[in-house]
């Protein structure tokens, strides 16, 4: 069965379009703004959206995303929380809903538990930036068990040509192709390389690949997206929030920023 997050790909191949994914973190600065934040990014014009879940110890996550999960948890933030806004978001928006979650706060709740709730509230995909796809097997089968979400892996520059199988073999929507060997909000300055191992996946494999890490202007998006399926940007996102989000023409701003960088996508 084809879901969302395929649906949406295939879609947009159809119309020679690319993906735009903002990432921002569940929770911060509430959830009751989070709710708002992803039907403003939907109505900006982005294609599918991450939501953090803030975890104490988030190995692959810079400053920026680190202290946005600080600010989270202060809040009261919680997985089964999460979970509640967003299927009051499911009421108003179909767009695709991703989790990025470590592993531990997924097996805190149960594979099977957590697989089940998520699908009920309408998460599409879930990324675990600490799980490699060697060891992946008991959240795979809690996934099928549940009918979701669907599994999406991380593909590095250091990936050897075993793990890139491996991660082609094992994930479902998409590729996500990490552009940088560092953390989340590191500057992306060379994109040859990146292009250069784009490529190669694509050639390796049919399924769509987006780039994250480093891309923060609607010109790195334009540049991403010559070469790559999809464009995640979270960081650039997540700064602007922590920013204005008590301005009182903040969603407005996000708006206009997301229909920035989905126009450069084209």
């Amino acid at each position: 069965m084809t879901n969302r997050i395929q649906q949406t790909f295939k879609d947009l191949k159809a119309k020679g379009g690319k993906a735009l994914i903002p990432y921002i973190m569940a929770g911060d600065p509430s959830l009751e703004i989070t709710e708002s934040l992803v039907l403003a990014l939907a109505e900006g014009g982005a294609d599918l959206i991450e939501l953090g879940v803030p975890f104490s110890d988030p190995i692959a996550d810079g400053p920026v995303i680190q202290q946005a999960a600080e600010r989270a948890l202060k809040s009261g933030t919680t997985l089964k929380k999460i979970l509640s806004t967003v299927q009051s978001v499911r009421t108003k928006t179909n767009i695709p809903l991703i989790f990025m979650a470590y592993y531990n706060t997924i097996l805190a709740m149960g594979l099977e538990t957590f697989c089940a709730e998520a699908v009920s509230a309408g998460i599409d995909g879930l990324i675990v930036p600490d799980l490699p796809p060697e060891e992946s097997d008991a959240l795979y089968h809690a996934t099928t068990a549940a009918g979701g979400p669907v599994v999406i892996f991380l593909l590095a520059p250091t990936s050897t040509p075993q793990r890139r199988q491996e991660v082609m073999k094992r994930t479902h929507g998409f590729i996500y192709y990490v552009s940088i060997t560092g953390i989340t909000g590191a500057q992306l300055t060379d994109l040859t390389q990146v292009k250069k191992n784009v490529q190669t996946i694509q050639r390796m494999s049919k399924k769509p690949v987006a780039v994250g890490f480093g891309i923060s202007t609607p010109d790195q998006a334009h540049q991403v997206a010559q070469f790559a399926d999809g464009v995640i940007i979270g960081s650039a996102l997540v700064r602007t929030i922590a920013e204005q989000h008590q301005g009182s023409a903040f969603l407005p701003n996000l708006k206009t920023l997301t229909k920035n960088l989905k126009t450069a996508l084209s």
